[in-house]
Protein backbone atom coordinates (compact mmCIF):
# COMPACT_ATOMS: atom_id res chain seq x y z
CA UNK A 1 0.00 0.00 0.00
CA UNK A 2 3.29 2.49 0.36
CA UNK A 3 3.93 5.28 2.39
CA UNK A 4 -0.09 6.34 2.89
CA UNK A 5 -0.72 2.89 3.97
CA UNK A 6 1.26 2.96 7.07
CA UNK A 7 -0.85 3.57 9.79
CA UNK A 8 -0.69 1.36 13.32
CA UNK A 9 -1.93 1.12 16.68
CA UNK A 10 -4.64 3.78 17.75
CA UNK A 11 -2.87 6.85 15.80
CA UNK A 12 -5.29 9.06 13.76
CA UNK A 13 -6.65 7.99 10.35
CA UNK A 14 -7.93 11.40 10.52
CA UNK A 15 -7.68 14.96 11.61
CA UNK A 16 -9.34 17.82 11.28
CA UNK A 17 -7.81 21.41 12.66
CA UNK A 18 -10.10 23.57 13.04
CA UNK A 19 -11.61 24.09 9.89
CA UNK A 20 -14.25 26.47 8.47
CA UNK A 21 -15.70 26.63 5.05
CA UNK A 22 -17.38 29.73 3.45
CA UNK A 23 -18.70 29.72 -0.17
CA UNK A 24 -20.22 32.43 -1.41
CA UNK A 25 -19.91 34.28 1.54
CA UNK A 26 -21.86 31.65 3.95
CA UNK A 27 -20.47 29.96 6.20
CA UNK A 28 -21.14 26.37 6.21
CA UNK A 29 -18.18 24.89 8.76
CA UNK A 30 -16.98 26.97 11.67
CA UNK A 31 -14.26 26.56 13.54
CA UNK A 32 -14.68 22.09 13.61
CA UNK A 33 -11.83 20.02 15.28
CA UNK A 34 -12.37 16.40 14.83
CA UNK A 35 -9.66 13.22 15.36
CA UNK A 36 -10.61 9.81 14.37
CA UNK A 37 -8.71 6.89 15.48
CA UNK A 38 -8.62 3.40 14.03
CA UNK A 39 -11.28 1.23 15.18
CA UNK A 40 -13.38 4.25 16.45
CA UNK A 41 -16.93 4.47 15.18
CA UNK A 42 -18.34 7.95 14.92
CA UNK A 43 -21.68 9.09 13.78
CA UNK A 44 -22.31 13.09 12.94
CA UNK A 45 -25.34 14.05 13.84
CA UNK A 46 -26.95 17.40 13.15
CA UNK A 47 -30.36 18.59 11.75
CA UNK A 48 -31.06 19.40 7.77
CA UNK A 49 -28.35 22.10 7.35
CA UNK A 50 -26.11 21.97 10.08
CA UNK A 51 -23.27 20.82 7.71
CA UNK A 52 -22.92 17.47 7.90
CA UNK A 53 -22.37 16.57 4.09
CA UNK A 54 -19.64 19.30 4.29
CA UNK A 55 -17.94 18.02 6.60
CA UNK A 56 -17.90 14.63 5.29
CA UNK A 57 -16.50 15.99 2.12
CA UNK A 58 -13.31 17.43 3.68
CA UNK A 59 -13.20 13.87 5.64
CA UNK A 60 -13.12 12.10 2.22
CA UNK A 61 -10.93 14.58 0.77
CA UNK A 62 -13.47 15.42 -1.86
CA UNK A 63 -12.92 19.29 -0.88
CA UNK A 64 -10.83 21.69 0.63
CA UNK A 65 -11.73 23.74 3.91
CA UNK A 66 -11.25 27.80 3.65
CA UNK A 67 -9.49 27.80 6.67
CA UNK A 68 -7.55 24.99 8.73
CA UNK A 69 -6.50 21.41 7.85
CA UNK A 70 -6.88 18.45 7.13
CA UNK A 71 -4.94 15.37 7.44
CA UNK A 72 -5.67 11.80 6.04
CA UNK A 73 -3.35 9.57 7.59
CA UNK A 74 -0.78 12.05 8.45
CA UNK A 75 -0.91 13.99 4.75
CA UNK A 76 -2.47 17.25 4.54
CA UNK A 77 -4.81 18.21 2.09
CA UNK A 78 -3.56 20.93 -0.31
CA UNK A 79 -0.19 19.11 -0.22
CA UNK A 80 -0.66 16.01 -1.84
CA UNK A 81 -2.69 14.14 -4.47
CA UNK A 82 -6.18 13.90 -3.58
CA UNK A 83 -6.69 11.05 -5.80
CA UNK A 84 -4.30 9.05 -3.66
CA UNK A 85 -5.85 10.30 -0.38
CA UNK A 86 -9.45 8.75 -1.67
CA UNK A 87 -8.13 5.45 -2.23
CA UNK A 88 -7.92 4.77 1.15
CA UNK A 89 -11.57 6.37 2.29
CA UNK A 90 -14.64 4.18 0.97
CA UNK A 91 -17.52 6.40 0.59
CA UNK A 92 -21.01 4.78 0.58
CA UNK A 93 -23.35 7.57 -0.80
CA UNK A 94 -27.31 5.71 -1.36
CA UNK A 95 -27.70 8.18 -4.07
CA UNK A 96 -25.42 6.38 -6.43
CA UNK A 97 -25.70 6.91 -9.76
CA UNK A 98 -25.67 3.52 -11.65
CA UNK A 99 -28.13 3.47 -14.37
CA UNK A 100 -26.93 0.07 -16.16
CA UNK A 101 -28.04 -3.08 -15.21
CA UNK A 102 -24.84 -4.72 -13.94
CA UNK A 103 -25.20 -7.79 -12.12
CA UNK A 104 -24.29 -7.13 -8.25
CA UNK A 105 -20.62 -9.07 -8.24
CA UNK A 106 -19.79 -6.50 -10.89
CA UNK A 107 -21.33 -3.23 -8.81
CA UNK A 108 -18.72 -4.33 -5.75
CA UNK A 109 -15.97 -4.96 -8.14
CA UNK A 110 -15.91 -1.17 -9.69
CA UNK A 111 -15.20 0.07 -6.33
CA UNK A 112 -11.53 -0.97 -7.27
CA UNK A 113 -11.16 1.42 -9.69
CA UNK A 114 -13.90 4.07 -7.92
CA UNK A 115 -15.89 4.65 -11.29
CA UNK A 116 -19.81 4.15 -11.26
CA UNK A 117 -19.08 1.92 -14.33
CA UNK A 118 -16.55 -0.67 -15.10
CA UNK A 119 -13.20 0.41 -16.65
CA UNK A 120 -13.18 -1.64 -20.17
CA UNK A 121 -10.17 -4.12 -19.89
CA UNK A 122 -9.37 -3.64 -16.30
CA UNK A 123 -8.46 -7.16 -14.96
CA UNK A 124 -10.20 -8.12 -12.00
CA UNK A 125 -7.45 -10.98 -9.63
CA UNK A 126 -9.03 -14.14 -8.41
CA UNK A 127 -8.53 -12.60 -4.65
CA UNK A 128 -10.29 -9.61 -5.34
CA UNK A 129 -13.18 -11.77 -6.61
CA UNK A 130 -12.67 -13.97 -3.65
CA UNK A 131 -12.88 -10.47 -1.43
CA UNK A 132 -16.08 -9.20 -3.06
CA UNK A 133 -17.62 -12.68 -2.61
CA UNK A 134 -16.58 -12.89 1.36
CA UNK A 135 -17.65 -9.17 1.76
CA UNK A 136 -21.18 -10.06 0.25
CA UNK A 137 -21.67 -12.97 2.55
CA UNK A 138 -20.65 -10.63 5.52
CA UNK A 139 -23.32 -8.04 4.42
CA UNK A 140 -25.80 -10.88 4.06
CA UNK A 141 -26.38 -10.10 0.36
CA UNK A 142 -23.98 -13.48 -1.08
CA UNK A 143 -27.29 -15.50 -2.72
CA UNK A 144 -27.57 -11.76 -4.84
CA UNK A 145 -24.10 -11.41 -6.40
CA UNK A 146 -25.83 -12.45 -9.88
CA UNK A 147 -29.10 -10.04 -9.43
CA UNK A 148 -29.49 -7.52 -11.65
CA UNK A 149 -28.93 -3.51 -9.78
CA UNK A 150 -32.50 -2.50 -10.65
CA UNK A 151 -33.87 -5.56 -9.27
CA UNK A 152 -32.69 -5.13 -5.91
CA UNK A 153 -34.77 -3.29 -3.20
CA UNK A 154 -33.02 0.32 -1.67
CA UNK A 155 -31.94 -2.03 1.65
CA UNK A 156 -30.26 -4.75 -0.62
CA UNK A 157 -28.45 -1.54 -2.77
CA UNK A 158 -27.29 -0.21 0.46
CA UNK A 159 -25.33 -3.47 1.68
CA UNK A 160 -23.96 -3.61 -1.91
CA UNK A 161 -22.47 0.04 -1.71
CA UNK A 162 -21.03 -0.78 1.54
CA UNK A 163 -19.36 -3.70 0.03
CA UNK A 164 -18.27 -1.80 -2.90
CA UNK A 165 -16.98 1.04 -0.85
CA UNK A 166 -15.09 -1.95 1.27
CA UNK A 167 -13.59 -3.88 -1.78
CA UNK A 168 -10.08 -1.50 -2.32
CA UNK A 169 -9.53 -2.45 1.56
CA UNK A 170 -9.78 1.33 3.48
CA UNK A 171 -8.88 2.25 6.41
CA UNK A 172 -11.33 4.67 6.63
CA UNK A 173 -15.44 4.03 5.73
CA UNK A 174 -17.55 6.68 5.39
CA UNK A 175 -21.67 6.46 5.28
CA UNK A 176 -23.89 9.40 4.48
CA UNK A 177 -26.97 8.20 5.58
CA UNK A 178 -26.97 4.76 4.65
CA UNK A 179 -30.32 3.99 6.33
CA UNK A 180 -32.24 7.06 3.73
CA UNK A 181 -35.31 5.44 2.22
CA UNK A 182 -35.28 1.97 3.85
CA UNK A 183 -38.48 0.58 5.74
CA UNK A 184 -37.80 -1.11 9.49
CA UNK A 185 -36.55 -4.46 8.41
CA UNK A 186 -34.47 -2.97 5.97
CA UNK A 187 -32.86 -0.68 8.13
CA UNK A 188 -32.08 -3.49 11.06
CA UNK A 189 -30.37 -5.71 8.15
CA UNK A 190 -28.30 -2.65 7.06
CA UNK A 191 -27.37 -2.31 10.91
CA UNK A 192 -26.42 -6.13 11.62
CA UNK A 193 -23.82 -6.00 8.53
CA UNK A 194 -22.35 -2.77 9.70
CA UNK A 195 -21.74 -4.53 13.39
CA UNK A 196 -20.69 -7.67 11.51
CA UNK A 197 -18.55 -5.43 9.76
CA UNK A 198 -16.33 -4.10 12.55
CA UNK A 199 -16.04 -7.16 13.63
CA UNK A 200 -14.76 -8.55 11.07
CA UNK A 201 -12.00 -5.87 10.74
CA UNK A 202 -11.28 -4.00 14.27
CA UNK A 203 -8.86 -1.33 12.72
CA UNK A 204 -11.27 -0.15 10.66
CA UNK A 205 -12.53 3.35 11.07
CA UNK A 206 -16.10 4.55 10.24
CA UNK A 207 -18.02 8.01 10.01
CA UNK A 208 -22.11 7.40 10.12
CA UNK A 209 -24.23 10.82 8.97
CA UNK A 210 -27.52 10.82 9.51
CA UNK A 211 -30.40 13.00 11.96
CA UNK A 212 -32.22 9.25 13.01
CA UNK A 213 -30.23 8.53 16.18
CA UNK A 214 -32.99 5.24 16.12
CA UNK A 215 -30.32 4.59 12.69
CA UNK A 216 -26.88 3.84 14.88
CA UNK A 217 -25.66 0.87 14.91
CA UNK A 218 -24.87 -0.40 18.91
CA UNK A 219 -20.86 -0.48 17.75
CA UNK A 220 -21.01 3.21 17.91
CA UNK A 221 -18.15 4.33 19.55
CA UNK A 222 -18.39 8.21 19.42
CA UNK A 223 -20.09 11.27 18.14
CA UNK A 224 -19.99 15.04 17.28
CA UNK A 225 -23.01 16.98 16.99
CA UNK A 226 -23.09 19.97 14.96
CA UNK A 227 -25.79 22.50 14.80
CA UNK A 228 -25.59 25.75 12.11
CA UNK A 229 -21.80 24.63 11.68
CA UNK A 230 -19.98 24.86 14.62
CA UNK A 231 -19.48 21.57 16.55
CA UNK A 232 -21.57 21.28 20.03
CA UNK A 233 -20.09 18.14 21.28
CA UNK A 234 -17.59 15.65 20.61
CA UNK A 235 -16.30 12.75 22.34
CA UNK A 236 -17.35 9.14 23.36
CA UNK A 237 -20.89 8.70 22.78
CA UNK A 238 -22.47 7.76 26.37
CA UNK A 239 -20.82 11.24 27.13
CA UNK A 240 -22.37 12.86 24.34
CA UNK A 241 -25.57 11.91 23.56
CA UNK A 242 -27.71 12.70 26.39
CA UNK A 243 -30.81 14.34 26.08
CA UNK A 244 -29.73 17.86 26.91
CA UNK A 245 -26.85 17.74 24.12
CA UNK A 246 -29.73 16.76 21.51
CA UNK A 247 -31.90 18.58 22.55
CA UNK A 248 -29.74 21.55 21.92
CA UNK A 249 -28.79 20.30 18.50
CA UNK A 250 -32.13 19.70 17.50
CA UNK A 251 -33.50 23.04 18.92
CA UNK A 252 -35.61 20.96 20.58
CA UNK A 253 -36.77 19.48 24.15
CA UNK A 254 -36.08 16.06 23.56
CA UNK A 255 -36.06 12.46 25.85
CA UNK A 256 -33.44 10.07 25.01
CA UNK A 257 -32.98 6.58 25.79
CA UNK A 258 -30.94 3.50 24.90
CA UNK A 259 -32.16 0.11 25.03
CA UNK A 260 -29.69 -3.11 23.95
CA UNK A 261 -27.42 -1.08 22.97
CA UNK A 262 -30.03 1.33 20.70
CA UNK A 263 -30.82 4.93 20.99
CA UNK A 264 -34.34 6.18 21.05
CA UNK A 265 -35.31 9.39 20.63
CA UNK A 266 -38.77 11.22 21.24
CA UNK A 267 -39.69 14.99 22.40
CA UNK A 268 -40.72 15.96 24.98
CA UNK A 269 -44.18 16.88 26.35
CA UNK A 270 -44.76 19.98 28.30
CA UNK A 271 -44.88 20.73 32.18
CA UNK A 272 -48.67 20.35 32.76
CA UNK A 273 -49.62 18.49 28.99
CA UNK A 274 -51.92 16.05 29.84
CA UNK A 275 -51.59 12.75 27.14
CA UNK A 276 -55.11 12.59 24.85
Amino acid sequence: MGELGCLGGRDAVLRVSDASVVREGRVLLDGVSLAVRAGEHWALLGANGAGKTTLLRLLGALAHPTRGAVELLGHRIGRVDLRELRALVGHVDPRHPLRSPLRVREVVLTGLTGSVEPVPRRSVSAEQLAYADELLELLGVAGLAQARWPQLSQGERGRVLIARALLPRPRLLLLDEPATGLDVPGRERLLRGLDALRSADPGLATVLVTHHLEELPEGTSHALLLRAGRVLARGPVDEVLTGDSVSACFGLPMVLTRTDGRWHVRSRRPAGAVAG
